[in-house]
């Protein structure tokens, strides 16, 4: 089992990141949250989290220990893959979704991409009392992980390797889209504002 990474970041990519251990490059399946607090050059150490397929062996990485831990827990709920738990981490902070499950907010769970009324519901009843008590200030259920999408948004494209203009523009063609919803998705943000960059190259 690969507890964690460390070393330094060689690649980004709008879902994955690559560390260097040892020589060989480690690609990591990571939130646009974890993404945007790394650069390409600087170390960085990720706990992991291995998913053993038939036909796959994938490493997801995260900020902290606790990231990891509700990822796994996540996974322990019919119907909620690896995929759909990194959906919701990219959506809520640990501690917002112990909010949303101690106070079966429904509303905080069916704004993650994938997850309907009926399965928050499953979600709430599987997982209510497996996922603690908040142990920080998190933010409001429903809150997006950061306050600015825009700085978040930014701080991603220019770990992406892109110059601060670039950055600048494509945040600014991507805002109709984030100020439409009540909790700009930081990952749809981000495809969306590659595409316009690739359009303009």
């Amino acid at each position: 089992m690969i507890a964690f990474v460390s070393g330094p970041v060689a690649a980004l990519a709008p879902d994955t990141a690559v560390v260097e251990v040892g020589g060989i490059g480690m690609a990591l399946q990571c939130t646009p949250n974890t993404l945007a607090e790394l650069r390409v050059g600087q170390h960085a150490k990720l706990a992991t989290s291995l998913v053993v397929r038939e036909d796959s062996l994938t490493l997801y990485g995260f900020a902290d220990d606790d990231e990891k831990q509700v990822f796994e827990l996540l996974q322990t709920a019919n119907g909620v893959g690896p995929r759909l738990a990194q959906a919701v981490l990219s959506v809520h902070t640990p501690d917002a979704l112990r909010r949303a499950f101690a106070t079966g907010d429904e509303k905080a769970l069916t704004a993650v991409p994938g997850i309907g009324k009926k399965g928050a519901q499953k979600l709430l009843i599987e997982l209510k009392d497996r996922l603690g008590a908040p142990v920080g200030n998190a933010p409001a259920v429903g809150a997006p992980v950061t306050s600015g999408w825009r700085d978040q948004l930014h701080a991603a494209l220019i770990g992406l390797g892109y110059a601060t203009r670039e950055a600048d523009e494509a945040v600014t063609a991507v805002a109709p889209q984030a100020e439409a919803s009540d909790q700009p998705n930081i990952g749809a943000l981000l495809k969306a504002a590659l595409q316009t960059l690739n359009r303009a190259r």
